[in-house]
């Protein structure tokens, strides 16, 4: 039975949406032995029925195809489209020297990380289709590109929709064949309907944008010209506190598109006296582009130049880092991964800007793109490490600046989701989030997706476990406070209100992969949240993060920076992004 929102076309049986655009449509469907499905878009009607783009659910047929239909809904002439997909918003014009695609469209990738080790807690979904079984489907058409998202993989059977297979029209669900076909969960959206709210700012703070430029994913702070105060490092530029109204670059500064281009220069940075020579340096570390690896720039000591810069790690494949303590030499060292390996790295302090000293804690395999912390998990006051896969325990200390035996000892733990082949968090929070003594874990769960969550960690007779508190969800689910938005990025934690209590900071980094929809809604509003931490008996596990809002127009790089610039007691939050770089500033409690 059809209601008034579907028109039934008999033969094959097309439902057409009278609702023009191109996506994204989402649903769920089953497709029994013997049936043939599809969903057809931008159909438009001809002199003998109607062409358009047809995306193929029948196994093992996942692909998208230009179609032809008769009269009676039937598609009588079908041609697969060439591949397309990725990170790129218009597919550029055919390679006349290519090969005509043939056989099921293939999976969008990621960096090849390899084989997953045996005992690893978190492995990707089955995204094939399952015939006769439940399915979810997402197809996003957008200029020219489909994009399929099948059972919450990756892309798949993706295709270049050429303008003469149809640019304009409804979508229709297409059954055919012998089997039964059931749909249900049917959503879609108006594709090209952009919608800006006014801008909103915590009365709790006081924005102060400092660039209006797309030039780092990272920021620091440190009192870089030995006059007392601290002073805002992001990307080439520091800007001198105490107003933050001048400022100088570290190197030649060069902005990116928004759009289309990735920073150059800064995924994250970090700030500290790596030369110990008592005037802080700065490090860029950089997880794609044309000088990947980690840069050390040297603070001239007061003369009015660029600072000099030196290559100290050269393999990075995380797109976070943290710079903490891990050895308890009262220095820090960067946390982060690469080469498949989970890492730490110090500067030799006989020769601070040649190659860094790296200690690899962790098996190959577990180096992932997103998701590192540093905290005390066990309570044996040294600093254990954290990742999507679980979390390694720092042995007891060897002597002569080592942190002990490597590798360390691995504790499996899924802290994160997969989701269209992506996984992982930001920077991981490790604190007592409940008041029971016990350090938990706070993190995002896919920073390319949905998902935040606290894990509660438990003990049993020595034996450490967590379990896992939503925060936030997706759309389909009740989240704290009603909010919830996709790729959470950049996060920190810090005590934002005051009451002693380590607070979660985390924001959407907009355009993730760049303009275009390789991601869960990235034109959705590039929120900056607080998530304050609230230990409460009733709720479960003794503990909630309940947000509040910082912004809603700038949102977070790859990571977030707090920390309390002007010295007045409230911690101010530092978010350099596409829209540029900016200061919130915290209002101090009153006394």
């Amino acid at each position: 039975m059809f209601n008034k929102r579907w028109l039934p076309v008999v033969a094959a049986l097309t439902l057409l949406v009278p609702l023009s655009g191109a996506g994204p449509v989402y649903a769920s469907f089953r497709c029994a032995a013997g049936c043939r499905t599809g969903i057809l878009l931008r159909l438009e009607k001809t002199a003998t029925g109607m062409k358009g783009v047809y995306v193929s659910l029948t196994d093992p047929d996942v692909a998208a195809y230009r179609v032809t239909l008769d009269a009676q809904g039937q598609i009588v002439q079908r041609e697969r489209m060439r591949q397309g997909g990725g990170q790129m918003r218009i597919a550029p014009p055919p390679d006349p020297n290519a090969q005509p695609a043939v056989g099921r469209g293939g999976r969008g990738g990621g960096r090849g990380r390899g084989p997953l080790p045996a005992n690893i807690p978190l492995a990707p979904p089955d995204a094939s289709l399952r015939a006769g079984d439940w399915n979810t489907i997402e197809i996003n058409l957008d200029a020219n590109i489909v994009r399929n998202f099948l059972n919450q993989g990756g892309e798949i059977g993706g295709g270049i929709a050429e303008d003469d297979a149809g640019r304009y029209g409804p979508f229709a669900l297409y059954v055919e064949g012998t089997g039964e076909v059931r749909f249900k969960d049917l959503s879609w959206k108006d594709l090209g309907l952009y919608v800006r709210t006014p801008e909103k700012t915590s009365p709790r703070f006081r924005q102060q944008k400092l660039s209006d430029f797309y030039y780092s994913w990272g920021a620091g702070a440190a009192d870089f010209n030995h006059d007392g105060i601290l002073d805002v490092v992001a990307g080439p530029y520091i800007y001198f506190g105490p107003d933050y109204m001048k400022s100088r670059e570290v190197y030649m500064a060069h902005t990116s598109n928004p759009s289309t281009e990735y920073t150059q220069d800064v995924w994250m940075q970090f700030t500290a006296d790596f030369t110990g020579d008592g005037w802080p340096d700065v490090i860029n570390a950089n997880f794609s582009g044309p000088d990947v690896g980690v840069n050390l720039y040297v603070n001239p000591r007061g003369e009015n130049r660029r600072w000099d810069k030196f290559k100290v790690i050269p393999a990075y494949q995380s797109e976070i880092g943290v710079l903490r303590d891990v050895d308890g030499d009262g220095k820090p060292e960067l946390v982060y991964m690469a080469q498949g390996f989970v890492r730490y790295a110090k500067p030799d302090p006989a020769k601070p800007t040649e190659p860094w000293v790296v200690h690899t804690i962790s098996e190959a395999g577990f180096g992932t793109a997103h998701g590192i912390g540093v905290g005390d998990i066990n309570g044996d006051g040294r600093m254990d490490i954290t990742n999507a896969f679980g979390w390694w325990e720092q042995p007891v200390a060897g002597g002569g600046g080592s942190s002990g035996p490597e590798p360390w000892t691995y504790h499996p733990q899924a802290f994160a989701r997969y989701g269209r082949n992506i996984m992982g968090g930001s920077v991981m929070g490790v604190y007592d989030v409940n008041g029971d003594g016990l350090n938990d874990v706070v993190t995002v769960l896919n920073v390319h997706g949905w998902g935040l969550a606290w894990y509660e960690q438990k003990r049993d007779s020595g034996t450490i476990s967590f379990v896992q508190h939503m925060v936030m969800d997706d759309l389909a689910t009740k989240n704290a406070g009603n909010v919830v938005f996709s790729q959470p990025h950049g996060s920190t934690f810090a005590d934002v209100d005051g009451d002693g209590i380590p607070d979660f900071v985390v924001g959407k980094r907009y355009w993730s992969h760049r303009d275009d929809y390789l991601d869960p809604d990235p034109h959705g509003e590039a929120v900056l949240y607080y998530y304050k931490t609230v230990r409460n008996p009733k709720a479960p596990g003794g503990g909630e993060l309940v947000p509040e809002l910082i912004n809603n127009h700038t949102g977070t790089g790859s990571d977030v920076f707090a920390t309390d610039l002007n010295k007045d007691g409230a911690m101010d939050i530092v978010t350099t992004t596409r829209f540029g770089t900016f200061i919130f500033w915290g209002t101090p409690l009153p006394i």
